[in-house]
């Protein structure tokens, strides 16, 4: 009986995430910005990427080696050096220091991790 209470409880589907990499065709052709673009048969062995209207490219999974992760990068407010202390010489006590040399810092925060690479190479 327990065996039937298992399969009776629904499956939760789970998030993969693919990098689609175009190094294969990028430079061969000039693609303008927020160009339309359809992505299908992602669950077959060879997906199909079009690309405006005159661009087809195949698509070949490849397996990573190990765990690949995708990182997104902001900028990080800057690091601010605030004076305080009784000293009657600080001439800076309850100010805020931005050092302009400072280079701007970025955050890096890791949104997911990947197994499979989809590479693209024009349709023939």
């Amino acid at each position: 009986m327990e065996a039937n209470s298992k399969q009776s409880e629904p499956m939760e589907d789970e998030e993969e995430y693919v990098l689609l990499d175009l190094d294969g065709v990028c430079g061969k052709f000039d693609i303008p910005t927020n160009t339309p673009y359809v992505l299908s048969g992602l669950e077959t062995l060879n997906p199909v990427l079009v690309i405006g209207d005159n661009l087809k490219l195949i698509g070949e999974y490849e397996e990573t080696i190990g765990t690949c992760f995708v990182f997104s990068e902001s900028d990080a407010d800057p690091v601010v050096h605030e004076e305080t202390g009784p000293s009657e010489t600080n001439l800076f006590t309850g100010k805020c220091i931005i050092d302009p040399n400072q280079v701007p810092a970025k955050q890096v925060k890791p949104i997911a991790c990947l197994h499979k690479i989809l590479k693209f190479r024009l349709s023939p």
